[in-house]
């Protein structure tokens, strides 16, 4: 959630920067709920104090009948204050949750995602003396997907991944897992981005798949329409991505300063519905219901919450340019960058098969909004208590597969082996 105290001193910001987010805020009825609700907070509090000082009196003697009829009178009123109370705090919490982040000053400022920016690009797009097939031509013909069977299982976007697909997408998880745990590759990314920040290694996590409801609400990421899958029989979410079940990992906590930042690299299976996406995206894995994801996640010193961004970036960037897959670098527009997140970029990577770029990876910067909701805090070395901010992002799912097999491929329908993965696949050159 915003704070609601920014929201206060800055009405009109923030109704102006929601809208450029897409999002329609009604700014003043949630300052009068904001108004009752602490003018209600202060009258419950005073026929609390004054129950209590009758409560007092009367100990030391015996009540007089006034008094009796005082402490009555003074019960019926305070239940209706708390009744009151109870159902203004409620719409006034919910009003607050509509409220998105704020986008940082250097965030385009775009009302589709056609008005994100391209920051840079690496590589030229791959040439072919031959024309390219798509990754799922290929996958189909060296038996490496089947969507038929898992249609038949499952249903419809689900599949089977077969044989040397799966050791690929392992040799790509290990190699991240590799890079996130290399103390040198991550001082040297500091180093060379001007960073000020820690060279902590990211400790691998198997989290849970799964969250409570008022658990998933409380990251900001719970899309019910859209893409959450639901439990039917439990107060259950499946994650749609690694970050919604890291994210609440400290929720509630008080953490020391010298424990920060703490960063978690998550793999997880994850489900998503993508609720109105058709056409070539539901063919071969672009856009599935299931997918294996390894993720990034971060809790940070506010004060280096932006560079732990930079950060992820830079990694995302190095692990894609040592595969030596053609890539651009989108900084998100307001738009488009959701409403928990304060800048997003996304990585789109060159798919010959499709003629265009398309997305690989993401990486969002959240400042205090999930942690405010979550009370996730740090104690400062002086003792102060502050809300921490958060980052999470990509490192590989299954598109990149799909960058790789378009890449890669060979006429006869063999698919070469980016360099920094053969030593994760025995040395192979060609699958």
């Amino acid at each position: 959630m915003l704070d609601i105290k920014y929201i206060r001193e800055n009405p009109k910001t923030v109704e102006e920067k929601s809208r450029q987010k897409g999002y329609s805020v009604d700014v003043l009825s949630l300052l009068q709920l904001d108004n009752d609700r602490r003018e209600l907070q202060a009258k419950t509090e005073e026929i609390r104090a004054k129950r209590n000082l009758l409560a007092d009196e009367v100990k030391k003697g015996k009540p007089e009948p006034a008094q009796i009829e005082e402490g009555k009178r003074l019960k019926i009123k305070l239940a209706e204050l708390e009744d009151h109370l109870r159902v203004v705090t409620n719409e006034y919490t919910l009003a607050l949750k509509k409220v998105p982040n704020m986008p940082l000053d250097f965030v385009p400022v775009g009302a589709s995602e056609d008005e994100n920016v391209v920051a840079r690009t690496f590589g030229e797009p791959t040439k072919f003396d031959f024309e390219p097939k798509n990754h799922w031509e290929i996958a189909q013909d060296r038996d490496w997907i089947d969507k038929e069977r898992a249609a038949k299982v499952a249903g419809a976007r689900f599949a089977y991944i077969k044989g040397d697909l799966v050791r690929l997408h392992f040799a790509l998880i290990n190699f991240g897992m590799d890079v996130l745990g290399d103390e040198k590759i991550l001082a040297g990314l500091i180093a060379k981005n001007n960073l000020n920040i820690p060279a902590t290694p990211f400790t691998p996590v198997l989290p849970p798949a799964v969250a409570r409801t008022e658990v998933y609400d409380a990251t900001g990421r719970l899309n019910k329409e859209e893409q959450t899958y639901k439990l039917a029989d439990d107060d259950l979410w499946l994650n749609a991505s690694a970050e919604h079940v890291m994210a609440p990992m400290f929720m509630g906590e008080i953490i020391d300063e010298a424990e920060f930042p703490i960063r978690l690299a998550g793999y997880t299976t994850a489900f998503r519905r993508e609720a109105g996406t058709y056409g070539k995206d539901t063919e071969g894995m672009f856009r599935m219901h299931q997918f294996d994801k390894l993720e990034m996640e971060s809790f940070a010193l506010p004060e280096q919450g932006l560079e732990e961004h930079m950060l992820m970036i830079a990694l995302q960037e190095y692990m894609m340019s040592a595969l030596n897959v053609p890539y651009r670098v989108l900084q998100k527009c307001t738009f488009d960058i959701g409403g928990p997140n304060a800048a997003g970029v996304d990585i789109d990577a060159w798919l010959p098969g499709q003629q265009k770029y398309r997305e690989t990876h993401t990486a969002d910067y959240i400042t205090d909004y999930q942690a405010r909701r979550m009370h996730t805090r740090v104690r400062r070395k002086d003792g102060a208590i502050e809300l921490v901010h958060t980052n999470d992002a990509t490192v590989f799912s299954m598109r990149p597969l799909i960058a790789i097999i378009e890449n890669y491929q060979n006429k006869d329908g063999t698919v070469n082996v980016p360099e920094v993965l053969r030593p994760y696949l025995g040395g192979r050159e060609m699958l």
